[in-house]
């Protein structure tokens, strides 16, 4: 079996079932495991796939996601095997994990690392709940909404959504930060790459909010990935 992989997050997951000789192609963005990134044919970014260097590896398989593509850009690879995944919560992900398993012929791999995420997640006691807004982007700021995989973490790490009243990755205001004053502003290492000077540039402006960097890909990467998000997680608590 040829596949491609066109979302980060599952390259490693398969990377994680033990698939080393079939993936014959990922993106730019596919950077764990790094031999993979160093190695492996890369087919363009997530949102910028090349349509002919994918139909000249002539792949069985192609996993992509309705969130991290662009729909015009899959359609372009009719023909081809192509399976779109969608995963909005951490039940999905279990669920996502199971399905791509059994289509690359792990499934006993795929059930083995299902069974290792809602160990190491249950173990995950957080103490109490802090409300906080999650950044993605800047100018214009961005958050998340309840619909998306990222406010599942979220609640998982102990944080209540703020903007969870609306719906996916709406743009937001200092003045509506102001308005709702959670405890935490969390401000992600992707797809921006917040560093300490964004902080420095919010905090006059929401000096009495508790701001931290987060590790982006404990948040938003389904996959293999959530096996150390649980430790992160308490950890991120206990600070």
């Amino acid at each position: 079996m040829k596949i491609i992989s066109l979302i980060p997050s599952i390259t490693e997951l398969i990377y994680d079932m033990g698939l080393e000789d079939e993936v014959v192609g990922i993106t730019k963005f596919c950077v764990h495991p790094q031999t993979w990134f160093r190695n492996k044919t890369r087919i363009g970014g997530t949102k910028s796939i090349e349509i002919e260097k994918i139909k000249l590896l002539q792949p069985d398989l192609i996993i992509a996601n309705k969130e991290e593509n662009v729909k015009e850009q899959i359609e372009q690879l009719q023909g081809l095997n192509v399976i779109i995944t969608d995963v909005n919560n951490f039940d999905e992900a279990l669920e996502m994990i199971h399905s791509v398993g059994k289509l690359v012929n792990k499934e006993f791999e795929a059930l083995q690392l299902i069974k290792n995420i809602q160990q190491k997640f249950s173990t995950l006691q957080i103490k109490e709940q802090k409300t906080a807004a999650y950044l993605i982007w800047k100018e214009p700021y961005m958050t998340i909404g309840h619909d998306t995989f990222i406010h599942s973490m979220m609640e998982r790490a102990g944080f209540n959504n703020i903007f969870s009243h609306l719906s996916r990755y709406p743009a937001i205001t200092i003045d509506e930060l102001k308005n709702l004053q959670p405890e935490y502003i969390l401000l992600s290492s992707e797809p921006y790459p917040f560093k300490q000077k964004h902080i420095e540039e919010l905090r006059p402006m929401l000096p009495h909010q508790k701001m931290m960097l987060v590790d982006g890909e404990m948040f938003s990467w389904y996959g293999s990935r959530m096996l150390l998000a649980a430790e992160y997680f308490k950890r991120l608590s206990s600070t």
